[in-house]
């Protein structure tokens, strides 16, 4: 995500007036909802090659309903998103163009909003939670592989020969000769998928408990042709039990342990399946761990809510610990110590505000 496109809501307090504030706040969410549907339906992408357009040149353009595109120009047009002028002819402007469209050059927040309507689609779910305790099961999450797979697209495979291998001198050429590689928790297999393309003379393998995200990654490395990369619906609640024994030189996790059942027992696994001199790099949430400091922290309320309604729920929902997305900087290296490792480096990424990186090394 690019720190420098975030904008945050004005922050409630007694000098602008809470209700000022809370309509403020409103409005921003349904404009996320609205975004994510003009995401899904093409819409940004259809503007984007259009001049000055109305509702029905668009919606033909688009191959969608007119009633339906007009009444959410309206919402793009009052919430400041696109322009109109007084015949109701709409302009998406170029400055907004990179950041909510498709393309090799873009910086597509608009990825972002779906997380609010996935989301919403399990508020009942997490009610319950709320009054039983418990969590809600993966499978419940309609489409939250999809969106994991949108955005790990721009933080993680876009940035990985450039800026997240490179964290590890001499990584690259290791990968070029040919290493073993594992990713635990790997979804769609966004990550794994780019690396196997580019290092042909390694073997990787992915694991996720996901049955729909690891079938989309097999039918994607056969669609690329990829021979080096398999892919294993496996729960990782025992891995420090059932992993491989020293069997692979290189271990990624990419957001994936603070949301699972038992992750000290997967990063024990991760250590016990790494070779003596392994290599383990994790990207997960960059927090203190503490809320009295993450006050500040860019994407505050939004990590929360998610670690709330999905990170922890779905540990908790195996009977797993519930750690959640903002577990934090010293809780991670405490674990990862626990789990066996010593040599701990954090790094942070310009173009990923969300996230923090850890080289840690065997």
């Amino acid at each position: 995500m690019c720190n420098s496109a975030i904008t945050m809501p004005q922050t409630a307090s007694t000098e602008t007036g809470f209700d000022e504030w809370f309509v403020t706040a409103l409005n921003s969410g349904a404009l996320m909802l609205m975004i994510s549907i003009g995401h899904r339906t093409g819409l940004f992408d259809a503007m984007a090659e259009m001049n000055w357009t109305d509702s029905e040149e668009l919606a033909e353009n688009a191959g969608l309903n007119e009633r339906y595109v007009r009444e959410w120009l309206g919402a793009m047009a009052t919430g400041g998103i696109v322009e109109v002028d007084e015949s109701e002819r709409y302009l998406l402007p170029k400055e907004h163009t990179r950041l909510l469209t498709r393309g090799t050059d873009s910086e597509n927040l608009a990825v972002m909003s779906q997380y609010i309507s996935v989301l919403g689609s399990v508020e009942d779910d997490i009610v319950e939670c709320f009054k039983n305790g418990g969590g809600v099961p993966y499978e419940k999450y309609d489409r939250f592989h999809e969106v994991m797979a949108e955005d790990s697209g721009m933080t993680v495979v876009d940035a990985l020969e450039d800026y997240i291998l490179p964290l590890v001198p001499g990584l690259v050429g290791e990968l070029q000769s040919g290493k073993s590689v594992l990713d635990v928790g790997c979804g769609r297999g966004r990550a794994i998928l780019k690396m196997a393309g580019l290092f042909p003379n390694s073997r990787f393998k992915g694991l996720d408990l996901s049955e729909e995200a690891i079938s989309w990654a097999r039918a994607e490395a056969k669609k690329r042709g990829l021979k080096n990369v398999e892919f294993e619906i496996r729960d990782a609640s025992d891995f420090e039990q059932t992993a491989e024994s020293e069997a692979y030189d290189f271990v990624t996790t990419f957001d994936a342990i603070h949301d699972q059942a038992k992750p000290l027992s997967v990063l024990k696994g991760i250590n016990r399946t790494l070779k003596p001199d392994g290599l383990y790099l994790m990207q997960d949430i960059h927090s203190t761990g503490h809320v009295h400091k993450n006050l500040d922290h860019p994407l505050g309320p939004a990590l929360y809510t998610v670690s709330c309604m999905h990170c922890m729920s779905v540990s908790l929902a195996q009977g797993g610990d519930g750690l959640g997305a903002m577990w934090g900087r010293k809780k991670a290296k405490e674990l990862l110590r626990e789990a066996g490792f010593e040599d701990i480096e954090i790094h942070q990424l310009d173009h990923d505000i969300q996230n923090d990186y850890y080289v840690v090394q065997k």
